[in-house]
């Protein structure tokens, strides 16, 4: 395995994104961070100092799907998120279905006995760790 097997899991949103993280060997996802989107320079600049922090290897961005399995304008966006990602570091992104992982995320923390305020705090890292962990159960398919 190389020095950088690493992956980080994209929860995208247009204020917050969750940031997951897997272990070397690519089994185990760990929430990381949310991220408060800023703007582009500051964005990249975390992103960039991430990546060298964790050895990160490549990105899983949580694709929003409807139920029937159709791609709508938030998956669209997921894309360009990613597009945007590889522009900035170089590193290649896989897309993976995320249908439900808020909801389970919410549903995890609420069941926890936490707060509003902390179930806010910790949604989107979790929902990243989430997407990350399925991608990394179905065997990180290539180009999803």
């Amino acid at each position: 395995m190389n020095e950088r097997s690493r992956m980080l899991g994209i929860d995208y949103g247009t204020v917050r994104i969750g940031v997951a993280v897997s272990d070397p060997g690519r089994t185990i996802a760990f929430p990381l961070a949310t991220y408060q989107r800023q703007d582009e320079q500051r964005d990249a600049k975390f992103f960039r100092e991430l990546i060298a922090e964790e050895e990160i290897a490549g990105f899983v961005v949580g694709l929003p799907m409807h139920n029937d399995g159709r791609e709508g304008q938030k998956a669209v966006e997921a894309r360009a998120y990613g597009a945007w990602l590889t522009a900035q570091t170089g590193l290649p992104v896989s897309y993976f279905d995320e249908r439900f992982s808020t909801v389970q995320a919410e549903s995890i923390l609420w069941d926890a006995g936490l707060t509003h305020k902390r179930r806010r705090e910790r949604r989107d890292r979790l929902a990243a760790q989430l997407v990350l962990q399925a991608y990394l159960d179905a065997g990180c398919p290539v180009g999803s």
